[in-house]
């Protein structure tokens, strides 16, 4: 008999639809904090800008500074032979080499399918993955340009790309509230979530408090993807590029104690202490039955049902505590999700 931890359906609940933050809380810091020590078993329910009250002194503090790009575009198929070409939607994912770049299409297309765009930017589909995905090539103003010069296109003419559950179009202040403070390397189409909280006020004094350091992690589209498959361990992990410097790699070194702002700061820093890399591509799937080694402390967001996320707070604290505090949190109404509430485990 499989164990209760290694089905997908043992990590299901119930969300009531109004729990779905659709957009953030202002001030940031003015979110729900639910803090959770595994010592003393306590729950405490506050806000994030009391944050600094709860967490343990002796730590350093590691971020994820990816920046989300404009990754949602909108185009045309180009016409043959006088047929007009159907709209198509586009959520670029990430770049697989030079000049050809793994996206997710709404519309039918074929291999040879030229999409237009604004901007005289055009996306040529030279094949169809199984799972769904599209792998294209960009051309524009017909020169075919690498991820670099991609990206400035994308700003001018693509949109924030927020997540499927978030059920309304973007605006343009979620370019500002998609996005962390500390936003620096573009590739991300999904916000480490867990860094939105900070005002720039209470980013100074955890500063001041703590010394951080920052990794690498470009969130792909494969985050919010289900696990569909019966049995957790069967899942095929999405993988998402990562680097690490040389000093966050000696701290990680170090015995310090780690404070992971977030699931990708998490899967970066267990990915490097059990391979040694310090940049590629990350796959790890944190589950119970396979539990961090390294980070200590976690701040994290609620997530989706069923989904690696939650399976990854269930290495930390066990599937049925996860299970727990969640119902707590919908019972006191927390808010869910990207734009949503946050959870501290100490």
């Amino acid at each position: 008999m499989i164990k209760e931890e290694l089905l997908t359906s043992s990590y299901d609940y119930e969300l009531p639809n109004q729990l779905i933050a659709s957009e953030p809380v202002y001030p940031r810091d003015h979110a729900k904090l639910l803090v959770y020590n595994r010592e003393t078993q306590n729950i405490t329910h506050t806000t994030f800008k009391h944050i600094l009250d709860f967490l343990p002194k002796d730590c350093d503090v590691f971020l994820n500074d990816t920046k989300v790009i404009k990754a949602r575009l909108f185009g045309y198929k180009e016409s043959v032979n006088d047929q007009g070409g159907g709209k198509v939607e586009l959520l670029f994912n990430k770049p697989i080499n030079a000049h050809e770049y793994l996206v997710m299409t709404k519309g039918r297309v074929k291999v040879g399918t030229k999409i237009l765009f604004d901007d005289n930017l055009v996306a040529t589909v030279i094949k169809l993955n199984e799972d769904g995905s599209r792998i294209v090539t960009f051309r524009h103003h017909q020169k075919e340009i690498r991820f670099e010069e991609l990206v400035l296109v994308l700003d001018k003419i693509g949109h924030v790309p927020l997540p499927p559950y978030i059920q309304r179009e973007d605006n343009k202040e979620d370019e500002t509230d998609y996005q962390t403070l500390f936003a620096k390397n573009a590739g991300a189409v999904a916000a480490p979530t867990a860094s939105l909280h900070f005002t720039p006020e209470l980013f100074k004094r955890f500063e001041e408090q703590y010394n951080t350091h920052k990794v690498t992690l470009h969130v792909g589209a494969g985050t919010f993807k289900p696990v569909e498959a019966e049995h957790i361990l069967d899942h095929p992990m999405h993988s998402e590029y990562f680097h690490i410097s040389k000093n966050s790699a000696e701290v990680l070194n170090s015995n310090k104690k780690i404070l992971a702002i977030g699931t990708t700061v998490t899967r970066t820093v267990e990915y490097f202490v059990r391979t040694g890399t310090k940049d590629g591509e990350c796959n790890l799937f944190l589950n119970p039955n396979n539990k961090p080694k390294r980070v200590n402390y976690l701040l994290t967001n609620f997530h989706l049902p069923k989904s690696t996320l939650i399976m990854l707070v269930s290495a930390f604290i066990g599937r049925k505590k996860t299970l727990e505090l969640y119902h707590e949190a919908i019972e006191k109404k927390y808010r869910f999700f990207s734009y949503g509430d946050a959870m501290l485990i100490v």
